[in-house]
């Protein structure tokens, strides 16, 4: 594979900024789109690299990393969604197969019932869809939680928030607000405020993605090819039950890949997961 080539795109609210990875032994796949949310293309570089026999596109969220907002309005999964389809189209390569994790995998249930010719097969990994959960009044509560606390004590104390929310192994109990809040030196945060406001997941995916409801009828009836998938690690976390309530609800089995949440990369707090391992399964579910 050729060194990725960086290129940037005007849109409405936003400037994008995605990568190409071009490939020197083109075959008969189709280009692998590779997305997050409020994950970004370098966090998606180990699993890109697996890919070497296919074009390989990653980018950037609006309001994260490369890719900058224009002003401080919304920023909603149908926002995340009209990006997807416009990068395919400036990318001007056809249809593309899709691997979509967490948010991403959320957002990309709105991109396919809009624009289904843009995808040939979407792999959605644990999409955190609260809307389908059976505690999801509850899950809509502590995710407001979340939020105002970001606008009011700033990223530390709403981050700790949120990683013990995604790291709890079951359906939130009625009194799970009742707990105190967790100290965000546990997890290695900031406990003073800084003041900045511009945390894309904090202070605007929260806000909107956990009210999103997946068409389901038009997404049983898409042409898309649509592979609900799941980590073998975090039994009872909210994205992966996610995943499994997203296959119940089209009548399928959940995929399920090595690894935890982010089995696609190796790092400090995940050392056990295996890209490779990873790019296997996913060559695999692509060939359906």
């Amino acid at each position: 594979m050729t060194e990725p080539k960086t290129f940037t795109l005007d849109v409405p609210g936003a400037v994008l900024t995605y990568d190409v990875r071009e490939t020197e032994t083109p075959g008969e796949h189709l280009p692998l789109f590779i997305l997050g949310s409020p994950m970004a293309a370098g966090d998606f570089a180990q699993l890109a690299s697996e890919f070497t026999d296919r074009v390989v596109i990653t980018y950037d969220p609006r309001g994260t990393e490369r890719s900058t907002l224009k002003s401080d309005g919304e920023v909603s999964t149908q926002t995340h969604a009209d990006d997807y389809h416009r990068v395919v189209e400036a990318v001007g390569l056809g249809k593309v197969d899709v691997f979509a994790s967490s948010g991403g995998a959320v957002n990309v249930l709105a991109w396919i019932v809009d624009h289904p010719d843009d995808v040939r097969t979407l792999v959605a990994h644990e999409p955190p869809l609260t809307s389908l959960l059976p505690d999801r009044d509850m899950a809509l509560r502590v995710q407001a939680d979340i939020v105002e606390t970001y606008h009011r004590e700033g990223f530390g104390p709403a981050m700790a928030k949120f990683i013990q929310l995604v790291m709890y192994p079951a359906p939130l109990p009625e009194d799970y607000l009742d707990q105190p809040a967790p100290d965000p030196a546990m997890f290695g945060l900031p406990t003073a405020d800084d003041g900045r406001r511009d945390d894309l997941l904090l202070g605007k995916n929260l806000a909107t993605m956990p009210l999103f409801e997946p068409d389901l009828e038009a997404l049983r009836r898409s042409p898309v090819r649509i592979v609900p998938a799941v980590g073998e690690q975090g039994e009872g976390t909210m994205a992966r039950r996610g995943g499994l309530a997203l296959a119940e609800a089209l009548g399928m089995e959940a995929v399920v890949f090595p690894g935890d949440h982010g089995g696609f990369v190796r790092n400090e707090w995940s050392p056990g997961n295996d890209p490779a391992a990873f790019a296997v399964k996913l060559r695999e579910v692509l060939a359906g």
